[in-house]
């Protein structure tokens, strides 16, 4: 009887430490994971951190060394970049930029939940071909629908405007954003709008109160996208508006920079970091729903 006990004493002691083993072989392989992660991430993020640390140094300090605390931290870059070269501050730009963004946004958001809507529930004639035309559009660079587009904007008389920006969103204009949305609309099971029309309501009152409600992460997603593509877009801007006072802060960075003369980095560092506050912002504070949407859009059902 004592050498069963023993005996089951042993085990119980070898299993004890085969359980110890194993969680020190995890933990270890954890950190291991973990600090590989914080490195890279740290160097991925270094040229953010060092935009931000270099916004609060003089121009002096800034090519003085690769590091990010600033010796002598001033806020003068952000005093003087704010005012600007023109008669302007970099306010007036920033609320150019929500004019453009806005409208572009919101239009792009309902044109394309309804056009996505359309493919993923209604069968009509040429429907495979509209479909593989809009996605065809998506191989289509950019570069090349640039001159048409200015000689059609031009002959509307919308140069100078923010007319030639966000129009082209109140038509589906982005179909990235039409098959992000049929996507996800695969994903959505079609009960409850069937129930719904069995109770009168029209497709339209169908999408509104039925699926839009169940396509709300997604939709997040389209705004999430579109605006921080709109808030980055220079080339735009610098074909279609030529007036100082209609001006993005994509373009105001630029008047920041005069290749004639030696010029304040500090100042367009600065500016540059008030630029990249929406979008992080936005970003982080939608980031749940982003998320989501981006995990149920890549799902078909």
């Amino acid at each position: 009887m004592s050498d069963s006990v023993t005996h089951f004493d042993k085990a119980i002691d070898e299993a004890e430490k085969y359980l110890a083993a194993q969680k020190r072989r995890q933990t270890v392989s954890l950190a291991i994971r973990y600090t590989i992660l914080t490195v890279v991430g740290l160097i991925m993020l270094y040229p953010l951190i060092w935009l931000v640390g270099a916004s609060f140094k003089s121009n002096t300090e800034i090519f003085a060394g690769a590091g990010f605390m600033p010796v002598n931290p001033t806020t003068d870059g952000y005093v003087e970049g704010w005012q600007t070269s023109t008669p302007y501050t970099f306010g007036r730009f920033f609320w150019n930029t929500f004019l453009i963004i806005a409208p572009k946004t919101i239009c792009t958001v309902i044109s394309c939940t309804v056009v996505a809507y359309g493919f993923a529930r209604f069968d009509f004639p040429g429907k495979k071909i509209l479909f593989a035309t809009v996605i065809g559009t998506l191989l289509l660079p950019n570069v090349v629908t640039r001159i048409p587009q200015y000689l059609l904007f031009r002959d509307l008389g919308w140069l100078d405007s923010y007319l030639p920006l966000w129009v082209p969103s109140a038509f589906a204009g982005d179909a990235f954003f039409v098959f992000m949305l049929l996507q996800f609309l695969r994903s959505i099971p079609r009960d409850m709008e069937e129930a719904a029309r069995v109770d009168g309501a029209t497709s339209f009152q169908a999408l509104i109160y039925v699926v839009v409600p169940m396509l709300v992460p997604a939709m997040i997603s389209v705004a999430l996208f579109q605006f921080m593509w709109t808030m980055n877009d220079f080339l735009g801007p610098l074909i279609y508006v030529s007036s100082v006072d209609k001006f993005p802060v994509s373009l105001a960075l630029k008047l920041s920079i005069d290749t004639a003369e030696s010029f304040e980095w500090n100042r367009i560092l600065a500016m540059s970091v008030l630029t990249l506050l929406p979008s992080l912002l936005v970003f982080f504070l939608s980031q749940k729903y982003f998320v989501e949407g981006i995990s149920a859009g890549g799902v078909k059902g």
